[in-house]
């Protein structure tokens, strides 16, 4: 039986414009890159961020850990029952849910990586510390890589083998920008990415006390191993159609221009969150439509 059997037309489109309603207020990026894309595939986006988002929001809420992996695990349940062709029970009324079902009747979403990133979320919520890059990659590939593969099965390709590892490449090279970007914020909430290897060498600790040259060396480095993973997963691009191209582009040209600003000033993200004015996103926008890459 089809997802959206039991649920009208017109509860899908509700359902979709509330997801792009989320979208535009908590992922200004994002929404930048995915307008470019015909309004389909602009709505499933929507709702793959949406409930993303629903993730997130439960990892970084303010209720016991105990809570937050309680409703984890709810939600958990929920995609289970999304990924074996159910939708679940009082769904009917949840625009986030009723979206993503909706997408996926259309579109060949694999599903089954919303659960790989409630996982990641479930790390965020222990407060998992990274011992060496290769750990912090695995929990990239978990939250980031997972969206990659979603946004795949949206955009479409000729060849899933082939484009599936190169667009979970460039999810994690967006988180690891992430990851230098937000490391303050990320400190002032009791989390610390970088990997525990990088930091020892340098004489840190995971609360990055010490001297301002030696956080500067660790955020250089990882800067010059997240160059590498945008090379690795750039040549997505090629596979992609104009507008999924376009779309793909300026989101990761976004990201890699933000990744190059801090790499030319390490302790940028010291100082405030580094970002790019509204401007700047027009112009990698523009680049990216008229053929230019990331």
């Amino acid at each position: 039986m089809s997802l959206m059997a039991q649920v009208p037309a017109s509860r899908a489109e509700w359902a979709f414009a509330r997801c792009e309603a989320i979208t535009r207020r908590e992922a200004k990026n994002f929404a930048f890159g995915i307008r470019l894309l015909p309004p389909e595939k602009r709505r499933a986006l929507s709702a793959v961020y949406a409930l993303a988002r629903r993730v997130d929001d439960i990892g970084d809420g303010d209720a016991p850990p105990a809570e937050r992996r309680q409703a984890l695990g709810s939600l958990r349940e929920q995609v289970r029952e999304l990924v074996e062709g159910r939708l679940p029970a009082g769904a009917e009324d949840d625009p986030v849910l009723v979206a993503v079902a909706a997408a996926a009747e259309r579109f060949p979403l694999p599903l089954a990586a919303f659960g790989e990133l409630i996982e990641g979320c479930e790390q965020d919520v222990v407060g998992a510390r990274y011992e060496t890059l290769a750990d912090l990659v695995g929990y990239c590939r978990k939250v980031a890589g997972t969206i990659g593969r979603l946004s795949l099965g949206v955009f479409g390709c000729p060849s899933w083998v082939e484009a599936e590892p190169l667009a979970d490449d460039l999810g994690v090279a967006l988180q690891l920008t992430n990851v230098l970007r937000d490391v303050r914020e990320d400190q002032a909430m009791g989390r610390c990415y970088l990997p525990q290897v990088e930091l020892r060498a340098c004489g840190l600790d995971e609360r990055l006390a010490g001297p301002p040259e030696a956080l500067a060396s660790v955020v250089g480095r990882l800067a010059a191993e997240a160059e590498g993973w945008y090379r690795r997963g750039l040549p997505l691009l090629s596979l992609l159609d104009r507008r999924s191209r376009a779309c793909t582009a300026t989101m990761a040209g976004i990201y890699h221009r933000l990744l190059q600003r801090i790499g030319a000033d390490p302790l940028a993200v010291t100082r405030g969150r580094v970002s790019l004015s509204t401007g700047e996103k027009v112009a990698v926008a523009l680049w990216s439509l008229v053929g230019g890459g990331a």
